[in-house]
């Protein structure tokens, strides 16, 4: 049992997702099994069977970053509730990925870490991509959008969110189509509905489906009548949340007419 704890604290200590199964009703109340996406399962709940079940509701779980209790059979057959397993999740933050180097980037990455977001700042120019600008943010890089997105990318989940706040054609279609390849569980994309009509021309022309398209939030944010920086982040940090929480809300995706 210690080795297992300390499965967990290394991993914590490192920011690296685990979770960790623990029966708390049935038999083998007690047992543990520990995930870590990439290795072997650690320790078990007492049944092979049970194990597999139970490591593949863990990693849902950890992709989602949640955490609660499941009911099983006693060799994890679906539907019984012999066996109850509290399943916690220990995820790293999730990350926000804000592309331009604009004023509405600073004020949406103050709104983001206030919600617990891992902010990267990322902008082709070395004369706005600055820490002194963004000093709030994890990290401001100086890339082109695809450039990062080849880094990172495949950490990316339905738990992280990509935002794409420029008005520059060469920086702003390349962002999309590299976020696009990504799990990633939020796209947003600034601009006014004429903008995202003359975008959306382009990302067609550049290959991207009406299926990818739909993944993409633009123009951005709840309709709230936002109008400064502050207020827009409020819109796009509240549209990420309920997306995430499947709940219905007026976005401006979705309405017409003017955005101020």
């Amino acid at each position: 049992m210690a080795d297992l704890f300390e499965l967990v604290k290394a991993a914590a200590e490192t920011e690296d997702p685990v979770a960790v199964a623990t029966v708390i009703e049935g038999p083998n109340t007690g047992s543990k099994l520990v995930l870590r996406p990439g290795e072997e399962l650690a320790g078990t709940l007492g049944h092979p069977d049970l194990d597999r079940v139970v490591a593949r509701d863990m990693a849902g779980e950890l992709a989602a970053g949640r955490t609660g209790v499941r009911h099983y059979g006693e060799h994890g057959e679906a539907r019984e509730d012999t066996v109850a397993v509290f399943i916690e999740s220990f995820a790293p933050p999730p990350q926000m990925v804000i592309f331009g180097a604009v004023d509405f980037t600073a004020a949406l990455a103050r709104v983001a870490k206030v919600l617990g977001y891992r902010v990267t700042v990322c902008d082709a120019r070395p004369v706005f991509a600055t820490p002194a600008r963004f000093p709030v943010a994890d990290a401001v890089v100086v890339k082109w959008p695809n450039d990062l997105l080849d880094e990172i990318g495949a950490s990316l989940g339905p738990r992280d969110a990509v935002c794409v706040l420029t008005h520059d054609n060469k920086f702003d279609v390349p962002a999309i189509q590299g976020a696009l390849v990504t799990e990633v569980g939020y796209i947003g994309v600034m601009g006014s509905r004429k903008t995202h009509d003359s975008r959306t021309g382009r990302l067609r022309e550049a290959g991207v489906t009406d299926a990818e398209l739909a993944r993409l939030m633009s123009p951005v944010g709840l309709d709230i009548g936002a109008r400064t920086p502050e207020e827009t982040a409020v819109s796009i940090c509240a549209e990420i949340i309920a997306q995430r929480a499947g709940r219905a809300a007026p976005n401006l995706k979705e309405g017409d007419g003017a955005i101020h």
